[in-house]
């Protein structure tokens, strides 16, 4: 007969969960980057009255530059939280009343940068229904946190 009570892990203590991939000898991370690829939004953006009319998607791609951390509790608190990131620039978008596509890709960063362990943000926007005769037309801008 099965036993009903349910063991715990060895590594489960309380509501804290301590990863047995950190018993590894001693190393430390040097580079991090987080990545948020193709995420779809909707916005009103563009130079003429008649783009800003209505909604256009567009993609958007971030790769931030993190300062290197390994999570020692495996918790999201540890590391930027990519989640609600996204939700983030998904709400930025939605709010943003710009013409181009630089100044939204500025919003952007700056929001990327309310997290005080991202160093460098590289932002990639693309407009995706803008022209019949091509996929996608857009910019891509590298920022750095003053001071770094």
């Amino acid at each position: 007969m099965a036993n009903k009570t349910q063991k715990k892990s060895p590594h489960e203590h309380g509501d804290v969960i301590y990863n047995a991939s950190f018993a590894q000898p001693p190393m430390r991370a040097v580079r991090q980057r987080i990545l948020i690829n193709d995420l779809t939004v909707a916005c009103r953006i563009g130079v003429t009255d008649k783009e800003r009319a209505q909604h256009q998607r567009l993609r958007i791609n971030l790769t931030l530059d993190v300062q290197p951390s390994l999570p020692r509790l495996d918790r999201i608190g540890e590391v930027v939280d990519y989640g609600a990131l996204a939700a983030r620039v998904r709400e930025v978008c939605a709010e943003a009343e710009v013409r181009l596509l630089e100044s939204l890709a500025g919003q952007l960063a700056g929001t990327c940068f309310e997290d005080s362990r991202v160093q460098r943000a590289r932002v990639r926007i693309e407009k995706l229904d803008r022209y019949t005769d091509m996929f996608a037309i857009g910019c891509e801008t590298t920022f750095e946190r003053a001071g770094a």
